[in-house]
Formats: structure tokens, C-alpha cells, sequence
């Protein structure tokens, strides 16, 4: 008998195309998210389930299956699940990292291009028919060029946004867990400081952490009191970095000059407030939303889940403390 794969979301063709060469795989065909009842339904006598980044994969769901093998996360955070569990258990939990890189990065420099030059809002005047011409203070904008990048979060994703604002002339000002060597700062033309500097100084501010419970709010109302009141912050990572309360008020006073958002706090909930404004962009995270990413992470998933039906270890392991 063929082992059973549940696949609670549509991905692209190409996992279902590869994992059903040796197994069973049932797959919920259509964009609305699965409730917890539903996929702990869907999980019922399958051995693996691939699960999206968007489906909160608790101890329940988990512990609702007995025979589960492995838990493939479609995306590159795993937040979502409950590791904790899954560990005890010893079921392995994967994710799809690093591939997200360039259009995550290629994204994050879209926003800063959008908030800067307000081309959103120039689009909807257009739209609107609102434009009657060209005049010399007409929609003002500002530079990016040369000004002061600050990045919260130097890792693949950070480098890679750092990488793309060498070709705007930029100072490139960062801070992260674990600080980069000299040779590598040198290189990059990056300089190292304590967070709040970074805050203070920046003109772009932008983040690429990883999240964890601990760094809710990271930025608030003071951080955001301390910024630059011609400065923009962009977040392209885990919304509830950002006190999206505290943002609306320094957006709605001009405390600071704008924000460009790809992920929200209460996700896919947008704080009420933000979309009458238009100093602030609202892309519906699209970080790694492209065609060759998306397909990447379909691959990865699906070999992490063939590793493990076969007797291997699967290849991007988030919790490899199993398998000592």
C-alpha cells in the first residue's frame, strides 16, 4: 500500500508531480486556508503532511496523528508549527530556505522604490484622472540615492538587499544578531552598530530578521519617535516585528515620513487606519511571490517529504536534535 501525503493548500504542480511517483497524495484544490478541524481531517491516515506557511500547525494537529512522519513547512519561516512538539515526537519539521533570497530582496527594494518616489499614490491619481500635467513641484519625492540604508537582520536576505543598494551609492548601516567579520563588512561596505543608532541614523529602515515571541515589537512608538522624520521603514519579514498600532499614529503625525509593508502584525488582517493613508505602500506579501521561487520551494518540499518516506533524512531539517 502506498504511503499518504496531505497537501493542505495548492502549490505548484511540479511537488504533486514528483511526490506522486510513490505515493498517494490528496490535495486541498482551492485558495481558501484550511481550518484546524480541516486539516486535522486532511491528516487522518497520511504519513506526511505538507503544510503552507499561512496554516498554524499546533500540538493538536500534530498529536492528532500517530503515524505522522514528517511536517513539510511550504516557506522559509516555520513559526507556525509547534517544533516543540513535533521534536518530542520525533518527527522532523522542514521548511524551504534560501531560495527566497533574490525575489525577497528584489521585492524589498521595489517597496523602497514605491514609498520614496510615491508611486502608488501616482498611480491612483492617474487612474483617477487626476493628472493634468507636468509642473515643477508636482508629487515630490525623495532620492534614494545616497542616502543612509539601515538593516535590521544582515542575513541572506539582508546581504542581498545590502548587495542592491551598492548600486544607489548608499552608507549601509546594519545591525544583527551575530555580527558579520571585518573582512565581510569591508567588502560590503558595511558598518556595524547597536540597534537604536541604526534607528536614529537610518533614512531607509528596513527589516529582514527572523522572528521569534521575543522580539514582538521590536520597533514601537519610542523607536519609531527616534527615527528620522524624513525616514521610511519598510518591512519585507514577520509583521509583528512592527507595533502596527504605534505605526499608524507616527504615519497618520508624520513622525515619520512612510512605511512599506509586505507583512502585518494580525496577518492577513491589515490594522485599520493604514489603507486610507498614502504614505504607506500595502503589498499583500509578496515577498517570494515569483514564479521561479515559488516553484523552488515546491521542490525542496517535496524531497524533504521523499527523503523521509524512503528512510532519509530530509534535507533542510529545522529540528535535527531528532536524529542524535
Amino acid at each position: 500500500m502506498k504511503q499518504k501525503v496531505f497537501v493542505s493548500g495548492i502549490i505548484p504542480q511540479i511537488a504533486a508531480d514528483m511526490l506522486s511517483k510513490q505515493f498517494e497524495v490528496i490535495m486541498h484544490n482551492d485558495l481558501r486556508l484550511l481550518s484546524k478541524q480541516e486539516i486535522t481531517d486532511g491528516l487522518a491516515g497520511k504519513d506526511a503532511l505538507l503544510c503552507l506557511l499561512s496554516d498554524s500547525i499546533d500540538a493538536d494537529i500534530i498529536n492528532s496523528n500517530p503515524n505522522l512522519k514528517i511536517i513539510a513547512n511550504y516557506g522559509a519561516g516555520f513559526n507556525n508549527i509547534d517544533v516543540t512538539t513535533a521534536t518530542a515526537r520525533k518527527i522532523p519539521v522542514t521548511n524551504t530556505p534560501k531560495v527566497s533570497t533574490n525575489a525577497t530582496a528584489d521585492l524589498t527594494w521595489g517597496l523602497i522604490l514605491a514609498i520614496a518616489r510615491r508611486i502608488v499614490e501616482g498611480d491612483k491619481t492617474t487612474r483617477a484622472g487626476k493628472f493634468t500635467g507636468w509642473a515643477p513641484l508636482y508629487h515630490l519625492g525623495v532620492e534614494v540615492t545616497g542616502k543612509t540604508l539601515g538593516i535590521v537582520g544582515m542575513g541572506n536576505i539582508g546581504k542581498a538587499v545590502a548587495k542592491r543598494a551598492q548600486g544607489f551609492d548608499m552608507r549601509i548601516i546594519y545591525n544583527t544578531r551575530t555580527r558579520l567579520s571585518p573582512e565581510v563588512e569591508q567588502t560590503m561596505g558595511l558598518e556595524f552598530m547597536p540597534l537604536e543608532d541604526v534607528i536614529k541614523q537610518a533614512d531607509f529602515l528596513t527589516f529582514h530578521q527572523s522572528y521569534n515571541p521575543s522580539m514582538k515589537h521590536m520597533i514601537g512608538a519610542k523607536e519609531l519617535a527616534s527615527m528620522k522624520s524624513t525616514a521610511f521603514l519598510i518591512n519585507a519579514a514577520r509583521g509583528p516585528l512592527i507595533d502596527e498600532a504605534a505605526l499608524l499614529e507616527a504615519l497618520r503625525h508624520k513622525i515619520i515620513a512612510g512605511a512599506a509593508l509586505d507583512v502585518y502584525e494580525f496577518e492577513p488582517k491589515v490594522t485599520a487606519g493604514l489603507e486610507t493613508l498614502d504614505n504607506v505602500v500595502l503589498a499583500p506579501h509578496l515577498g517570494n511571490a515569483t514564479i521561479e521561487t515559488r516553484n523552488a520551494m515546491a521542490e525542496i518540499a517535496a524531497n524533504n517529504i521523499i527523503a523521509v518516506l524512503t528512510g532519509n533524512k530530509p534535507l533542510t531539517c529545522v529540528n535535527p536534535d531528532i536524529y542524535q
